[in-house]
């Protein structure tokens, strides 16, 4: 005879948890459903009525998850912040060269444009007119965008670039160019992976040009410099 299993002694979740777990889980199926839709037909053609649909919801019972089309992009733009961020982080885990760390931000940029096109384009090509993400959404993008800016900080500090601007305008230089291979890989050839392709092979490139131009001991005093640590605010 084998021993019999003594019954569990773990507490039941309460009803208040219970609902709570049916919440969340169907948060992430709208979610889920969400991202399949603005894949098939466009960032910028979510519907409510064809979210509902699928995830088995009446409309007006969508509501209750998210009030309003606004509330459930933000929601989008908050997952894929959070998503790319987690990427980041992991990259500079992984490297300590400054330009390691560029070209590999760089690869990781388009790769993530590839894998979530959809988030990609809500979170970092605003194609949805009129949409304006909430104050914690912000925050969270402002806190990506500090992580690449403390990167090239203390590259400036370590005597390892001198790209003659902030360390804000060197960090939205960077994202520019980063951004326009991405942008242009998208365009031309999503499916290629990074490093192939009219674009995506002049990464390694664009790293370079950075590294020349950038290097200790140039005279790189550019128009509009404010010196380390000051931000010209644009009007």
């Amino acid at each position: 005879m084998t021993a019999s299993t003594p019954p569990s002694t773990a507490p039941l979740p309460s009803s208040a948890e219970r609902r709570r777990r049916n919440r969340d889980e169907m948060k992430g199926a709208i979610l889920t459903t969400a991202r399949q839709i603005m894949g098939e037909e466009g960032v910028a053609a979510l519907n409510m009525h064809e979210v509902a649909r699928r995830v088995g919801l009446r409309t007006q019972s969508l509501y209750y998850y998210f009030p309003s089309k606004a509330a459930l992009y933000d929601a989008l733009f908050l997952l894929g912040t959070r998503m790319f961020h987690e990427r980041q982080e992991q990259l500079l885990r992984q490297h300590t060269d400054v330009w390691e760390t560029l070209r590999g931000a760089m690869e990781a940029y388009l790769g993530f444009a590839q894998q979530h096109p959809e988030l990609w384009q809500l979170v970092f090509d605003r194609t949805v007119p009129g949409f304006v993400p909430s104050e914690e959404s912000m925050e969270e993008s402002r806190r990506l965008l500090g992580v690449g800016m403390q990167v090239i900080m203390q590259a400036i500090e370590a005597g390892e670039m001198t790209p003659g601007l902030s360390p804000a305008q060197a960090t939205d230089f960077t994202s520019a160019v980063m951004h326009g291979l991405t942008a242009a890989h998208m365009a031309n050839e999503p499916q290629l992976p990074p490093g192939e392709g009219r674009f995506g092979a002049l990464i390694p490139a664009a790293v370079e040009i950075l590294r020349v131009a950038w290097a200790p001991g140039q005279s790189n005093t550019t128009a509009g410099s404010t010196g380390p640590g000051h931000h010209t605010a644009q009007g």
